[in-house]
């Protein structure tokens, strides 16, 4: 049995409970960050359709090549902490903040979790995303790339992943959810944005049941 695996009971009571938080409290989080951020998953959907959906959490991404900068953001404020299929483990303030963070980081770690202490919530699970400030990077095929300035869009100083790309992510899903979430933004993007969701199926997921539906 994996962490995923854990009823939310069992996983408070091994690791602590999580803070509930709002795209605007992500806003404010990354106030003053030099570096690139987003909102991707449920939020960035009904941001872009203004459809109400329910959220089980807020999925908040950052570039992994800048967690220095990161680090250097939350510094004082919060309790950094590497998450990966193995491990979770504490970043120590008084490790090199400015290591690469591949040098920093375990190959089996793709996201830290922040919180103000042992005996606060975990507030955020913050996602280290491939690719550059410049060049926005698909994490299961790398050779699906897209403009940083296409792949995110702002509302109300708030920065989200296009849509396409998050239809993307959750294609190979395809649970109920996701299907809503496919049927209420598709009728909403323009044909740019259709023709290279489609092709980035046929590439990734060859007869996916949306290719024909778009």
């Amino acid at each position: 049995m994996g962490v995923n695996d854990l009823s939310n009971e069992d996983f408070e009571r091994l690791y602590g409970r999580w803070a509930s938080h709002t795209p605007a409290d992500v806003a404010t989080l990354f106030a003053g960050y030099p570096g690139t951020w987003w909102i991707a998953g449920g939020w960035a959907i009904e941001a872009f359709t203004g459809v109400r959906r329910e959220h089980e959490d807020v999925d908040v991404s950052v570039l992994r090549n800048e967690l220095p900068r990161l680090r250097k953001h939350l510094a004082g404020r919060f309790d950094v902490w590497a998450a990966g299929t193995t491990a979770l483990r504490p970043l120590l303030p008084d490790d090199d903040i400015d290591d690469d963070p591949d040098a920093t980081l375990w190959d089996t770690e793709g996201q830290i979790w922040i919180r103000k202490s042992a005996l606060s919530p975990w507030e955020y699970d913050i996602l280290l995303s491939p690719g550059s400030a410049r060049l926005w990077e698909y994490r299961r095929d790398p050779s699906i790339r897209m403009p940083m300035t296409d792949a995110l869009w702002e509302r109300d100083g708030v920065r989200y992943l296009a849509p396409e790309i998050q239809l993307l992510y959750k294609a190979s899903g395809l649970r109920p959810k996701d299907q809503a979430d496919f049927d209420a933004t598709v009728p909403l993007l323009n044909d740019r944005d259709r023709r290279w969701l489609r092709g980035a199926l046929e590439q990734t997921l060859p007869g996916h049941p949306w290719i024909a539906a778009l």
